[in-house]
C-alpha cells in the first residue's frame, strides 16, 4: 500500500483594504465635480496712490504691500478723478478692499480705507511716519507670515472705534489658507488708541513668553472722518490749521517782546539827577527836600510823556 501524502497548506496573512471612494462610472455632465476649498476668507485689498506723494510716503506703501500677501497692486491714480472711481478699480481687480494714499502739499499724508462697493470708508491723517529702511530695528520677519491683530482695549467701549477695529481686521487680517502666505504667525500688529489717536506698531514674536523684537513701519492715524453716515471727529485739526497757529503765536511772541522793550526803555531814566550844590547836612533840611522831590515829579513826567509817545508810534506801524 502506498503512503498518503499530507500537504500542509501555510496560513496567508489577511491584507485589511480601506474602503476608498470610488466615483461612479457614469455621471452627468451638468453636474458639478465636488470641490474642496480650503481658502474661504478671500479678502483681497487693492492697494494704490494718487499722484503728490513723497518718498517717504512712498516707502511707506511700499512696506504695507510687503507686509500683505493678499494684496493687489495697481498705478498711481490721477488727482483730477473723484473717489467714486476707486470702486470701479476694485471691480476691475476683483478687490472688496481698498487702502489710498493721498497727499497734500507734499507734506500732509492722508489714508483712505474702504469697503467697496457697500462702504463704510474712512478717512485717516496719517503722522510721524518712520519707515522699515529708516528705523533700522533689530525685529525681522518672513515674507507672507500671517500677523496677530492685537487692539486696545477702548476699541471695545467707543462704538465708532468698535467700527473701526472690525475695518481694520478685515484689510491687515491675511486670510487663512491664502496661496501666498505662509501657514504660522511670526509678527503682531498693535493698533493702540491714545491722544484720539491710533498708533500702529509692527513687532516680531521672539519667544512664547511674550517676548517682542520691533521690526517697523511706525505710524499715527488720526481719524477725520467716517462716511456713509458722515462721521466727522470734532478733535480733529487739519494740519494748515495747526501751522497756522504756531505761525500766529510766533508773531504774538515778537510782539509781546517789542513792547516789553519799549516800556524797559521808557522806565530808564534819560537824565542822571543834576547836583545843585545843596548841602544836606547843612542849612535846612526841609527845603533841600522839597527842591529834590520836585526835581524827581519832572523827571517821572518827562518818562512818561516818552513812553505814551513810543507806544502810539508802535500802534501806527501795527495798523
Amino acid at each position: 500500500m502506498g503512503k498518503r501524502k499530507v500537504i500542509k497548506k501555510s496560513k496567508t496573512d489577511v491584507v485589511v483594504k480601506e474602503e476608498e471612494n470610488v466615483l461612479p462610472s457614469k455621471r452627468n455632465s451638468d453636474e458639478a465635480v465636488p470641490k474642496k476649498e480650503k481658502w474661504i476668507n478671500k479678502q483681497r485689498v487693492l492697494v494704490l496712490s494718487a499722484r503728490g506723494i513723497n518718498h517717504r510716503d512712498r516707502h511707506l506703501m511700499k512696506d504695507l504691500r510687503t507686509l500683505m500677501p493678499h494684496h493687489r497692486p495697481e498705478g498711481k491714480m490721477e488727482r483730477t478723478k473723484s473717489l467714486s472711481v476707486l470702486t470701479d478699480i476694485c471691480e476691475m481687480k476683483h478687490c472688496n478692499k481698498a487702502l489710498l494714499f493721498e497727499g497734500r502739499r507734499k507734506r500732509d499724508l492722508y489714508m483712505w480705507l474702504a469697503n467697496c462697493p457697500s462702504g463704510p470708508s474712512v478717512k485717516f491723517l496719517v503722522e510721524n511716519v518712520h519707515t522699515m529702511g529708516e528705523l533700522k530695528l533689530t525685529g525681522n520677519c518672513l515674507r507672507g507670515t500671517r500677523p496677530l491683530l492685537s487692539f486696545d482695549s477702548k476699541f471695545d467701549e467707543i462704538p465708532h472705534l468698535s467700527l473701526l477695529k472690525e475695518l481694520l481686521t478685515q484689510i491687515f487680517g491675511v486670510p487663512n489658507y491664502h496661496p501666498k502666505s505662509q501657514p504660522f504667525f511670526d509678527h503682531v500688529y498693535t493698533f493702540t488708541f491714545l491722544d484720539n489717536r491710533i498708533w500702529f506698531r509692527n513687532f516680531q514674536i521672539l519667544s512664547e513668553d511674550g517676548g517682542l523684537s520691533e521690526v517697523g513701519p511706525r505710524f499715527v492715524m488720526n481719524p477725520v472722518k467716517i462716511l456713509v453716515d458722515h462721521l466727522l471727529n470734532p478733535d480733529y485739526v487739519s494740519p494748515s490749521k495747526t501751522r497756522q497757529m504756531i505761525k500766529k503765536s510766533a508773531k504774538d511772541k515778537y510782539v509781546s517782546r517789542i513792547e516789553q522793550k519799549s516800556k524797559q526803555d521808557s522806565n530808564q531814566p534819560t537824565e542822571a539827577y543834576e547836583d545843585d550844590g545843596l548841602d544836606m547836612f547843612g542849612g535846612d533840611e526841609l527845603d533841600a527836600a522839597k527842591i529834590i522831590s520836585q526835581q524827581r515829579t519832572k523827571t517821572i513826567s518827562a518818562g512818561k510823556k516818552l513812553k505814551t509817545k513810543k507806544i502810539g508810534n508802535l500802534k501806527s506801524k501795527k495798523i
